[in-house]
């Protein structure tokens, strides 16, 4: 049973740093000593004696798989002849027990050995009645740092598992008035205009008084109110003049602002009313949360159709027709196995995290999928603990 511990994740760039920053990578206790003897087909060279063993890691046209070459005093033996078997130590991992069988005048394993390439290798041969048994380390991507060291250094650790992935579209568009927070006032009954008692861009409140007009019918004065709290954007009449059945003004709550975005064809199928939306405005830290309230049938001349987001905690001094933009939930979805996207990494030619085992890490390869936010699903590479 692996531990949970296997799955500890690095998620900060501060141990890419400390592993690049040494140069090679070795666990500790490991001596950087003398290259290791290569044999003619670019193996490791494993000898005792006059009997020798060279074991590569061979991957020309197939997945990684090891290949051994067994001589004695000098001359190619019979792999018919070898019982050989090679068990692999991985950190947190278990460990792979690799059998051999015979393939020309060489021995293949029966098994991919998938990366990292780095655990402790067991190699017994039994040739003639006799064993020979051999043991080395073969880490890379590996180090080993103190608890203490790795907390003065801010690094951080989570635990893979699954995750809610959220996708998003972004879009562009501005800030406009909720056209139900917008009142056209005009007179009930039509007259003369006594009095016009507010301004184009002044505040009102509900119920404030705005226009004075003495009624064609009993030449009575009545005054008509604000219906709402808001801002004059809208004024189309004056004193003297006849109501004569037009709009007279406008008032707008524009403290009831919606973000009015653009989206286009290709996105336009997958935007669902009710979607939360995440807007950003240039002026504010921080995005504004919202939702989809209504979609347009109709195209614009620039063939978008506008999405009307409505807006919650909306702070004062907003105006609008302001730019924004904003991403929009177009699925979500939960992955079995995701990891943050801050915590990917690069090693050598592979997208990799570092497992945490004690106070040891090591690369894991990563074969990724969707990514989402924060989040980046894991196909392959790691496992969660059990």
């Amino acid at each position: 049973m692996r531990s949970a511990v296997f799955s500890s994740l690095i998620f900060s760039a501060l141990l890419s740093l400390f592993l690049s920053g040494s140069g090679s990578v070795y666990a500790a206790g490991a001596v950087a000593g003398a290259e290791p003897e290569k044999g003619p087909n670019r193996g490791r060279m494993l000898r005792e004696g006059d009997f020798a063993v060279e074991l590569s890691i061979y991957e020309t046209g197939v997945p990684p798989e090891f290949r051994v070459w067994v001589s004695n005093d000098g001359e190619l033996v019979n792999p018919q002849q070898v019982d050989l078997k090679v068990v692999l130590t991985r950190l947190g991992d278990g460990e792979d027990h690799i059998e051999f069988r015979p393939e020309g005048d060489y021995l293949r394993g029966d098994m991919v050995i998938y990366e990292p390439h780095s655990f402790v290798v067991t190699l017994t041969a039994k040739y003639q009645g006799q064993e020979h048994r051999w043991q080395y380390d073969n880490f890379e991507g590996r180090t080993r740092i103190e608890s203490g060291i790795a907390e003065s250094m801010e690094i951080d650790t989570e635990t893979v598992g699954p995750a809610r992935m959220s996708e998003t579209s972004r879009a562009y568009g501005r800030l406009m008035v909720d056209p139900e927070q917008v009142r056209e006032i005009s007179a009930r009954f039509d007259g003369y205009v006594e009095a016009v008692q507010v301004g184009l861009g002044e505040r009102v409140k509900k119920g404030q008084p705005l226009i004075a007009i003495n009624s064609n019918q009993n030449l009575n004065t009545y005054t008509i109110q604000s219906p709402i709290a808001g801002v004059v954007v809208q004024r189309n009449v004056n004193p003297g003049e006849q109501t004569a059945g037009r709009v007279l003004l406008m008032v707008a709550d524009d403290t009831a602002l919606l973000a009015e975005l653009d989206v286009f064809p290709s996105t336009r199928p997958q935007i669902r009313q009710g979607a939360p939306v995440s807007v950003n405005i240039k002026s504010l830290d921080t995005p504004l949360l919202g939702v989809v309230k209504q979609i347009d049938t109709l195209m614009k001349p620039n063939q978008a159709t506008a999405v009307r987001v409505s807006l919650q905690d909306i702070p004062a001094g907003l105006a609008p027709g302001s730019f924004v933009s904003g991403d929009i939930q177009v699925a979500e979805y939960e992955v079995p196995l995701a990891v943050k996207r801050s915590g990917l990494q690069a090693f050598r030619d592979f997208t990799v995290v570092y497992a945490k085992v004690g106070d040891q890490y090591e690369v894991r390869m990563l074969e990724l999928g969707r990514e989402a936010g924060d989040w980046v699903e894991v196909l392959g590479g790691i496992r969660p603990g059990i």
